[in-house]
C-alpha cells in the first residue's frame, strides 16, 4: 500500500474535508481479513520481539479521531497479537487536579514508552490544541494570563513539534494516526450505541453535544495536522468509516514504522558465548547422569 497517499509531514498545504472517509474500493476486504491482516498482525509480533531485545529504541502511536470513529477497535484488533509485556496502552481523558498544576505534557512524557516498547496512545497531548481550542478551555486554565494571548496555538504548535523531535532524537519513533470519519457514519455508530443492548455502555450523552462543534473540531484537526506534522512525526489521515479498511492500514502504518527501525537481536560477545557454551555442557553431562 502506497502510504503517502495518507501522510501528511507539514510540507503540504491540507484541507481535512478533502481527505476520503471511504475504503478504497479497489481492495478486497476478504483477502484483507483472512490473509493480510493476520500477515501484518504475525510480522509486528516479530519486529516487536526484536525491539524489546534491542532494547534501544521506543514506538509511539499517537491515535486522535472524533468520537466512536474506532480508536478502542484499532487498538484491539491491530494490536492483538503483541506481547502485553513490552506495549503499554494509555488512555487520556481531562485532567486531574494535579495534572492541571502542571504543564500539559507533564502527564505525556509520564506516559511515554521506555526503550524496547511500543506505547498506544489513545488520545494524547493534541487535545490541548483540540478540545481546548474549540471550548476555550485556556481562558479558564492555570495558566498566567498574560501568557493567554491571541499567539497561544502557534506556541503550541511549536512546543509540540520540539518536544516530539526530542523524541525523535532520543530513539522514540513517532506515528501519529487519525481515524477520519464522516458525520454520518459517527451519527450511524452513536445510534447503534443507543439502539443495541449491548452496546449501550459505550454511549456517552456528551457525545451529541461535541458533535455540535463539528465545523470547529475539523477546523482545529487541520491546523494542528498542517502545524505539528513533520517529516519525523507524521500524520496519517485514515480513512475509518469502514472499520475493516482502517484496521488494516493502520496495521501497514504501523508495521512499516518498525520496518524503518529496523530493530536487530542483539550478538553476544565472545565472552557470553563461552558462557553459553560451558552452561549447554553442564545441561547435556546432567541429562547423561
Amino acid at each position: 500500500m502506497d502510504l503517502k497517499v495518507y501522510r501528511i509531514t507539514g510540507k503540504e498545504t491540507i484541507s481535512i474535508r478533502e481527505y476520503a472517509t471511504r475504503a478504497d474500493k479497489k481492495l478486497d476486504k476478504a483477502d484483507i481479513r483472512d490473509r493480510k491482516m493476520p500477515d501484518n498482525i504475525a510480522r509486528m509480533a516479530a519486529f516487536q520481539e526484536k525491539l524489546y531485545a534491542e532494547n534501544q529504541h521506543a514506538l509511539l502511536i499517537v491515535l486522535q479521531a472524533m468520537d466512536a470513529a474506532g480508536k478502542d477497535g484499532i487498538i484491539r484488533h491491530v494490536m492483538t497479537g503483541l506481547n502485553p509485556q513490552g506495549t503499554r496502552v494509555v488512555s487520556f481523558k481531562v485532567p486531574s487536579s494535579e495534572e492541571k498544576d502542571h504543564d500539559y505534557l507533564w502527564r505525556i512524557v509520564k506516559a511515554l514508552p521506555p526503550r524496547g516498547e511500543i506505547g498506544i496512545f489513545n488520545r494524547s497531548h493534541y487535545e490541548d490544541v483540540l478540545v481546548a481550542r474549540v471550548h476555550d478551555l485556556v481562558r479558564h486554565s492555570q495558566l498566567p494570563p498574560e501568557l493567554v494571548t491571541d499567539k497561544i496555538w502557534d506556541t503550541r504548535y511549536r512546543q509540540i513539534r520540539d518536544f516530539e523531535r526530542h523524541l525523535h532524537e532520543n530513539g522514540t519513533t513517532v506515528i501519529k494516526i487519525f481515524l477520519h470519519v464522516s458525520k454520518e457514519e459517527q451519527r450511524q455508530r452513536l445510534l447503534d450505541r443507543i439502539n443495541q443492548p449491548d452496546k449501550n455502555w459505550k454511549f456517552n450523552a456528551g457525545d451529541i453535544q461535541e458533535r455540535r462543534h463539528w465545523d470547529k473540531y475539523m477546523d482545529a484537526y487541520e491546523r494542528m495536522m498542517q502545524h505539528t506534522a513533520t517529516e519525523n512525526a507524521p500524520w496519517y489521515v485514515v480513512p475509518a468509516d469502514n472499520k475493516w479498511f482502517a484496521r488494516y492500514l493502520v496495521s501497514e502504518i504501523v508495521l512499516n514504522a518498525l520496518e524503518t527501525i529496523d530493530p536487530q537481536i542483539p550478538s553476544l560477545s565472545p565472552e557470553d558465548q563461552a558462557q553459553l557454551a560451558e552452561c549447554r555442557q553442564l545441561l547435556e553431562e546432567e541429562a547423561s547422569t
